[in-house]
This record gives C-alpha cells, structure tokens and sequence, in this order.
C-alpha cells in the first residue's frame, strides 16, 4: 500500500512537473477568437497583420487537433479584424506612429525600422508617414538622431568611460549591424566628446 501511495505520488509529481498542469486544448470558435484578439491586444501594440498571423496560430492548432475548417476559421479573423479597426482598437497607421517612435529612440536605424514594421504586416505607405512625422519632431535627421542614441544606450565611441581607442574596430562594427552607414558611424565613433556630438544634432536646424 505504501508502495501504491509512492507511485501514485510520483505520477502526480510527474503531471504537474514545472507547476503546470497540462490540459487539452479546446476546439477555436469565432467568440474564442474574438475574446483572444481582445486579450493580446489589451497586452500588446500590434498591427492588423500582426494579430491576423496571431489568430491564425490559434485556428491551425485547433485545425490539428479537433479538424477545425482553417478556411472557416480564416473568414472568422477578416471578420474579426474589420471589426476592431471600426472600433479602433487596430490602427495601423496609429501604431507604426508609436513603434517609429519607440524603435528610433532605442537606437535602431531608420531602415532596420523599416523593415521591423514590415515584418509586422504594416504597408509602406503607413511606415513613410510615420517615418516622416518623426522626422518632424527631430532637431535632425533620423540616422543621426538614431545614431547617437544607440552609442549612448549602449556607451561605445564617446560614451566609453575607457579604452576607447582599443574598441574603435568593435563600435563601428555595432552600428554597421544596427544599419547605420560607414560614414555615419565613423563621425559616431570619432566625435570629440559626448557633449560635443549631441551638441551636433542641433547644428543642422
């Protein structure tokens, strides 16, 4: 008997390894698909594509495991997805606007946005107009404004405390994968002095 409580123990140990609880998927509907659109939009900033591809993700394990109809659950998401941008809870343009604006002040170049954005389903036309009103905000252009504050973000050129010069070679190698021209992260990487190269964003108003 004891021996019985011991396997027994152990195979509850075994199911709820992790803490977690592992229970069977329930088959997708068009309500489960809304409420889960709901949930990650409230979660996350995402494009139209974006959530499409998520909710698709979604329609294809259920497909997999309880022969959901993919198309039928296709049609379910376009219906899904016209219905919060009516509600404007999904705004393309709104969000390129916002992850312009967060990805440049992180320090990504104007480009490497570019192609982030287009990875996320957002159109072209809605990335220049984002583009071109950050461009708006900023005393300079973009790949400067981006440049300058990937360096200090990641304190390389004149934001290393030491060893400057021997870590010449690896910065401008860090900008160059940031996206950032030769040129450019030269100028970076050689400015006299933190205070000097920020003092050149304003020079170009």
């Amino acid at each position: 008997m004891i021996k019985n409580q011991m396997d027994n123990g152990e195979e509850k140990k075994q199911n709820t390894q992790g803490g977690r609880n592992r229970r069977p998927s329930r088959p997708i509907t068009k309500s489960r698909l809304h409420n889960g659109a709901l949930f990650y939009l409230q979660r996350f900033a995402s494009s139209s594509e974006n959530l499409r591809q998520v909710l698709m993700r979604r329609v294809l394990k259920s497909a997999r495991d309880h022969s959901t109809n993919p198309e039928e659950g296709a049609a379910w998401i376009d219906e899904i997805i016209v219905k919060l941008q009516e509600l404007g809870l999904l705004n393309d343009r709104q969000y390129a606007e916002v992850k312009v604006t967060s990805l440049l002040r992180r320090g990504n170049a104007p480009r490497t946005v570019r192609m982030k954005l287009r990875a996320k389903g957002v159109a072209s036309e809605d990335i220049d107009l984002a583009l071109e009103a950050a461009a708006e905000e900023q005393p300079a252009d973009l790949d400067l404004t981006a440049a300058v504050a990937y360096a200090k973000r990641r304190r390389i050129g004149p934001y290393r405390i030491k060893n400057r010069e021997e870590q010449r070679d690896k910065d401008l190698a860090a900008l160059a994968r940031q996206g950032f021209g030769f040129d450019l992260a030269r100028k970076i990487i050689e400015a006299d002095s933190a205070e000097a190269l920020e003092e050149s964003l304003y020079e170009q108003e």
